[in-house]
């Protein structure tokens, strides 16, 4: 089984409480067993941790962000904004909706460039391989908040 991977480029940043995060969507919320992600992400903000989704689509339809809108506190769609992912902007964006700084969030995806991007813009890194290994990664970052 392939281990999902934390990266952050910033030494002691465990010592941080985290209080966001940040999805992408294609690729982790639409795996087969997403229903367990979509529980931690409502257990999350149950929490007070900030959630947000990041995805480099056009938009969305007002049914579509009306569904997702019991799990994220904001809905940053690429074209909407008019920056992307792996672009720097629209990682402090979308950390500047949640009201936190980069460092406090934590951004999931599967394209390891967008982890590693995000991790550059001062955010840890979550690189999605699998629902299981990901949740594993989100409770050991978040763990220190309960």
């Amino acid at each position: 089984m392939k281990r999902a991977v934390i990266a952050c480029d910033r030494p002691g940043y465990r010592g941080l409480v985290l209080k966001g995060l940040v999805v992408d969507y294609v690729g982790v919320l639409t795996d087969a067993d997403a229903d367990q992600l979509y529980a931690f992400l409502r257990a999350a903000r149950e929490r007070g941790i900030k959630t947000a989704l990041l995805s480099n689509a056009p938009g969305a339809s007002d049914e579509a962000k009306q569904a997702l809108d019991p799990f994220f506190d904001a809905l940053v769609f690429s074209g909407e904004v008019g920056v992307a992912k792996p672009e720097r902007e629209v990682y402090l964006l979308t950390a500047g909706l949640l009201d936190l700084p980069a460092d406090r969030c934590v951004f999931v995806d599967d394209a390891a460039h967008n982890v590693r991007a995000a991790v550059a813009a001062g955010m840890a890194g979550v690189h999605h391989t699998s629902v299981e290994e990901t949740l594993t990664e989100l409770s050991a970052l978040f763990a220190g908040d309960r």
